[in-house]
Parts: structure tokens; C-alpha cells; sequence
């Protein structure tokens, strides 16, 4: 299959519900911290890009954010051309000029401060990290406390970024300023904003 017949299929067969779904999911995930909220596979993606990212991808991003693409998927062709065709969104030319990030490979990312961290007076100019994660349970447990969780919550997600609780505190430090994560899982997703706190659960 060519890669202009992939970049066309696989994208949402209902575009407008489809996004609502996906767009809720992320919602209640950013309001419910550590919270896992279910997906369907709605879109399918050329890999390494999943299902679960994909979707993502496609109810958020648009032709005004612009997507940063970790090298894993910067490689494939098909990845870029299928986000262009379905979501129109240009590819920024760094980490610090995204909307969003895309990473296929959370171990080896760029550091959380070398994205957009957004502005004092507009912080919502920062990048949301997609981070591609093969589940949420079997990781590092990461204890959450923070906006949105009643006392605590728990989770955690295989391949994170190392010193990942260090560059987490630091993001804290940024507020209002700083990155929010989605992270994307088969089947399933649950978001890391910049309010939430980090606690590590030591072995």
C-alpha cells in the first residue's frame, strides 16, 4: 500500500462524533487526574503511531497547532502525511514552536523544558506531550495529589522519560507556565496536567 493510500484511510468514519468521543475522554482525563478513561480504536494510524494517539491527534490538532514528531516518527513518511491529510496541522519545526508532541519513544524524549512552556500571560500557549505508552499499570507507580483528585490517585505508565519525577517537579515549579501529557495506551488514556503533583511510590 502506497503511502498516499495510507495517509487517507484510517481516519475517524464518523469525523464529528468520533471527536466529541475522543475530545470527552481527554477532558475528563485532564479533570480527573490519573483517572483511566476507555477508548475504542476509532482511527487507525500508520505505525508506530497508535490507535489511541491517533485518535488524540485528531480531535485536538488542527491547522492552527503545529506537531512536533519525535524522531521514531519523524522517520515514517506515512505517519506524516496521514496527521497532514486528517488533521491539516504543520509540523513545527522544534519542540518549543508545537502545540502538541507526538513521542512514539517517552524514554529517549527531549526534556520537558525544551518544549513551549507558554507565557505568563498566556500559558496556555505551552505543548501537550502525547506520550505513546504500552500500558498504564505495569511502570514506575507515580502517586498523584493535586487539583481534580480527591486525596490520591495512582498510576503508572511503562517507558516514561527518565528523570521523569524530577523534570515533572520542576514543570510544577512553572506554573502557571508548563507542559500537560496525555497519555496514550491500547485502549485507553489518562492525562498528566501541569497542576498535578508527583509522589514516587519507592520499592
Amino acid at each position: 500500500m502506497g503511502i498516499a493510500t495510507q495517509s487517507i484511510e484510517g481516519g475517524f468514519a464518523d469525523p464529528v462524533f468520533n471527536a466529541q468521543t475522543v475530545f470527552r475522554a481527554v477532558m475528563d482525563a485532564m479533570a480527573r487526574p490519573g483517572s483511566v478513561q476507555a477508548l475504542p480504536p476509532l482511527a487507525h494510524p500508520p505505525a508506530p503511531l497508535s490507535a489511541t494517539a491517533g485518535a488524540v491527534a485528531l480531535a485536538l490538532c488542527d491547522n492552527d497547532t503545529p506537531i512536533w514528531l519525535d524522531l521514531r516518527l519523524q522517520a515514517e513518511a506515512s505517519v506524516k502525511a496521514w496527521l497532514g491529510f486528517h488533521t491539516g496541522a504543520p509540523l513545527a519545526n522544534t519542540p518549543a514552536d508545537a502545540h502538541f508532541a507526538l513521542i512514539a519513544n517517552p524514554a529517549d524524549m527531549a526534556a520537558l523544558d525544551g518544549f513551549s512552556q507558554g507565557t505568563q500571560e498566556y500559558p496556555d500557549r505551552s505543548t501537550t506531550l502525547i506520550l505513546l505508552v504500552d500500558d498504564l499499570a505495569s511502570g514506575q507507580s507515580l502517586l498523584l495529589e493535586g487539583p481534580g483528585i480527591e486525596t490520591t490517585a495512582m498510576i503508572a505508565p511503562s517507558g516514561m522519560p527518565r528523570h521523569f519525577v524530577e523534570q515533572w517537579k520542576q514543570n510544577n515549579q512553572r506554573f502557571p507556565r508548563g507542559v500537560d501529557i496525555v497519555l496514550a495506551a491500547p485502549g485507553n488514556l489518562a492525562c498528566l496536567p501541569r497542576t498535578t503533583r508527583i509522589k514516587t511510590m519507592e520499592a
